[in-house]
């Protein structure tokens, strides 16, 4: 989930995140604990911690135990 592995990622991209899964998923998070405000994510596929900033509670009450994941390109300015 580089940017390197997108196409036009230097204009943006876009990420799709869901507390379950859904078609075209990328990758599988599971929490792992708050930190610094925010919360470590581990990266299943990569094996990878990520921290998410606290604006992940403008879209759930509380950080959900599992994220499913998907970047992709913004949509082209055409």
């Amino acid at each position: 989930m580089l940017s390197a592995d997108i196409p036009r990622a230097d204009r943006g991209v876009l990420v799709l995140f869901s507390p379950g899964p859904f078609p075209g998923v990328q990758a599988h998070a599971t929490w792992v604990r708050e930190e610094a405000g925010g919360n470590i994510y581990l990266v299943q596929e990569s094996k990878i911690e990520a921290w998410l900033c606290p604006a992940l509670l403008k879209y759930f009450v509380s950080a959900p135990p599992e994220l499913y994941i998907q970047v992709k390109p913004c949509p082209a300015d055409d």
